[in-house]
């Protein structure tokens, strides 16, 4: 997750709710990052990684589209900022086939 440059422009309103949940996610995603991968096949590698990204994601889907606890303004400041995956959350946006 990239830093928030608070020297510019202040995040949109209702930041402080979802920051502490950001917060973790960074520190988990930085663990797994430095994590050993002695034993590991290549692939297995980044399973944590996109795990952790998908779930970064997934959060700021949820609190956007179905609990409605964030505004339109704070969700495109955080796909902006790197928070979230746009492509990912439009995926999760279309209907079935």
């Amino acid at each position: 997750m990239p830093k928030v440059k608070r020297g510019r422009k202040p995040p949109p309103e209702g930041w402080d709710l979802i920051e502490p949940t950001l917060e973790d996610l960074t520190r988990q995603m930085r663990d797994a990052e430095n994590e050993s991968h002695e034993g590991k096949r290549k692939a297995e590698t980044s399973w944590p990684i996109f795990r952790i990204h998908h779930q970064r994601s997934r959060y700021i889907y949820e609190m956007y589209y179905k609990r409605k606890a964030i505004s339109k303004e704070l969700y495109d400041y955080c796909v902006k900022m790197g928070h979230a995956d746009e492509n990912l959350i439009a995926k999760w946006r279309k209907t079935g086939k």
